[in-house]
């Protein structure tokens, strides 16, 4: 009987990225408090992959996703998409997300929102089976996509 995949907790950081005193600002992704980043980083290096962990978040200044909740739940219209539900969680440590992208499915359902079938398309013989998926609440993180758009909201004028 196949087991049920872990119930994780999502959140969505936004914090600058680039040097200048106007850094541009980044949408990095964890789960249960580890970056994305460290997650896969660490499964490329254990996995012996050329290239391991050359990830940065999604870059906003940088990439034209649209509405972010549509993007974030895979329901994006995007150019960015290439297959249904597919989209860039990561980009590449240079800020350009097509440079270097993670991929992954987002299967959104009544009860949960799962990432899965991750892939690093400019490498498609790489085995990502074993990473993920991950699976979170729909409720907690239809509620990280709302504090992330308000977070990245710009500054209201006083």
């Amino acid at each position: 009987m196949p087991t049920q995949p872990l119930l994780r907790k999502v959140r969505f950081e936004i914090r600058p990225w680039g040097q200048g005193p106007d850094p541009a600002r980044e949408l990095l992704p964890y789960a249960d408090n580890v970056s994305l980043v460290d997650l896969v980083s660490g499964f490329e290096h254990a996995a012996g992959h050329d290239v391991p962990g050359a990830y940065a978040g999604i870059v906003l200044d940088h990439f034209n996703f649209g509405d972010l909740a549509a993007y974030l739940t895979g329901r994006s219209d995007s150019a960015y998409r290439s297959r249904q539900g597919v989209i860039a969680l990561l980009g590449c440590d240079c800020g350009e997300v097509g440079c270097w992208p993670l991929e992954a499915q987002v299967v959104t359902t009544e009860d949960s929102v799962m990432w899965r079938g991750f892939s690093q398309p400019y490498r498609p013989q790489r085995d990502y089976g074993d990473f993920g998926p991950f699976v979170f609440r729909r409720d907690q993180y239809e509620r990280a996509v709302r504090e992330a758009m308000a977070a990245s909201l710009p500054p209201s004028p006083r």
